[in-house]
């Protein structure tokens, strides 16, 4: 089953952190995923940019409105995501331990996925 592991932290914090720092992280994070890759288990994942780099489009009016930033302000922001092919909610949240164990603050969201695809239907089961 795949399941996205959302990535929620202080984005000030995180943009603050020395080259140093932020590449410590990195590592750490890199060898939890290389065990994950090895183990067939690992999907895209990717980190985001800022949300002062954030266009958000207002749909619920006509027509609609792009604004800059992010649609809430709140004190943690999606800072990137993970998605993982594993056999259940368990053994993702084994996942998301290892994750959070080298990976400081923040909190992680995790999310079954239910892929719209006609041509690759089985790979969502």
């Amino acid at each position: 089953m795949l399941y996205a592991i959302l990535c929620y932290n202080d984005e000030d914090a995180v943009w603050s952190w020395s080259k140093e720092e932020d590449a410590a992280v990195m590592a750490k994070l890199g060898a939890v995923q290389e065990r994950l890759v090895k183990a067939g288990k690992m999907g895209p994942s990717l980190r985001l940019l800022p949300t002062t780099a954030a266009t958000t489009l207002r749909k619920d009016q006509d027509p609609p409105l792009v604004i800059d930033g992010p649609f809430a302000e709140t004190k943690e922001q999606l800072l990137g995501f993970y998605v993982i092919d594993v056999k259940d909610l368990e053994e993702a949240l084994e996942i998301a331990r290892d994750l959070g164990a080298v990976n400081p603050g923040g909190s992680y969201e995790i999310r079954p996925i239910a892929l719209f695809n006609p041509d690759r239907r089985d790979k969502a089961s």
